[in-house]
């Protein structure tokens, strides 16, 4: 946090990179672990050591996990990763909204592609922790299927889970692989490739779907059924938002792309509590958006998370964050009456 005000007066885009340079080498301060039986979950066939992730965005290139699994995070999303090498939308691309704790980014999947990705993603120490990939399609791609089956066969060697990014603003068209007939097709390809990578590797690593926030009610129920049809293990609820809500006080709340931290807390929210609602509680899912505190948190896995993740609020907080969302969830768990974060996922749904 001593840092944070100097960070600041660097471009965002500048930060980042230093942030992850630091991580990659090891020179920041290592986190307490936060160990508390409470918190410890087996999810998607896989042991977490807590529920509180890193979202898909922060090492988009897979160069820091080590560094950022010794901040206390229970997992490590890395990516989007495209097949191709890409530089992402024009700059200036990301800008902070301090008033709002919030950031508006219009990257547009800007990666070194999946070569320089599985390199690096090898280098990790899989003890550490679970560590997922985020996968893709570049921007000037004719087939975006096969993109994904790309993605699907380069990282399922090396992942503890995968999962497909329908849903980011940032790349034309993208979102509209979340619709039906869209979505089937895909899905349809992606699991009949993934059954044969299962038995080529001869392990299941499981696939999951990240959806926008910015779904109508029918929407939603399109995409839970099919999910539930082709099988799928979870669900990450959401991505950022192209809405803009009346409250937002900064400069910046005009810019185009996807909004992200303290205003998508609510929105995401709803969206994830009508998931749990529409699957019945019976699929994992990944609460994302806004998530600033433990109480924030909480309120994810009451509306149906199993595991949440977050990235917008490091921003603004750094990575002592972790710890304290940790901490927080063991003691809002024991004033419930709750002796595990299983008896608390969708009581409020």
């Amino acid at each position: 946090m001593l840092l944070a005000p100097l960070i600041h007066l660097l471009e965002p885009e500048t930060a980042h990179k230093l942030g992850l340079l630091c991580l990659r080498s090891g020179v920041l301060p290592q986190a307490r672990a936060v160990r508390h039986a409470s918190l410890q979950t087996r999810v998607l066939g896989l042991e977490f050591a807590n529920p509180v992730g890193l979202a898909a965005g922060f090492d988009k290139n897979a160069v820091a996990i080590n560094g950022l699994f010794a901040q206390g995070f229970g997992f490590v999303e890395a990516g989007t990763v495209t097949p191709l090498p890409q530089p992402g939308n024009p700059k200036p691309r990301i800008f902070r909204l301090k008033e709002d704790e919030a950031v508006i980014n219009r990257l547009g999947f800007n990666n070194e592609g999946l070569a320089v990705f599985t390199r690096n993603f090898a280098s990790r120490n899989p003890a550490l922790g679970i560590a997922g990939a985020n996968i893709g399609k570049n921007k000037d791609s004719a087939d975006a299927v096969a993109d994904y089956v790309l993605g699907l066969r380069a990282v399922y060697p090396q992942a503890d889970y995968i999962t497909v990014n329908i849903s980011s603003p940032n790349t034309q068209g993208l979102r509209a692989l979340q619709q039906q007939d869209a979505l089937r097709d895909l899905l349809s390809v992606l699991m009949s490739e993934h059954a044969e990578c299962s038995a080529a590797h001869g392990r299941h690593v499981p696939l999951l779907l990240k959806v926008a926030p910015d779904l109508e009610p029918g929407e939603r129920e399109a995409i839970a059924q099919a999910v539930v049809d082709f099988r799928l293990d979870g669900l990450i609820v959401s991505n950022t938002t192209i809405s803009r809500p009346a409250s937002l006080k900064s400069v910046h709340k005009g810019e185009q792309g996807g909004l992200s931290g303290k205003p998508l807390m609510e929105l995401s929210t709803q969206v994830l509590k009508h998931f749990y609602q529409l699957t019945k509680g019976q699929l994992p899912l990944i609460g994302v958006g806004g998530i600033a505190s433990g109480a924030d948190a909480y309120a994810k896995i009451r509306a149906g998370a199993t595991l949440v993740q977050l990235y917008s609020a490091l921003v603004y907080q750094g990575f002592g964050l972790v710890a304290r969302i940790n901490q927080e969830l063991d003691a809002q768990l024991k004033r419930d009456g709750f002796t595990h974060i299983s008896q608390a996922i969708g009581k409020d749904a």
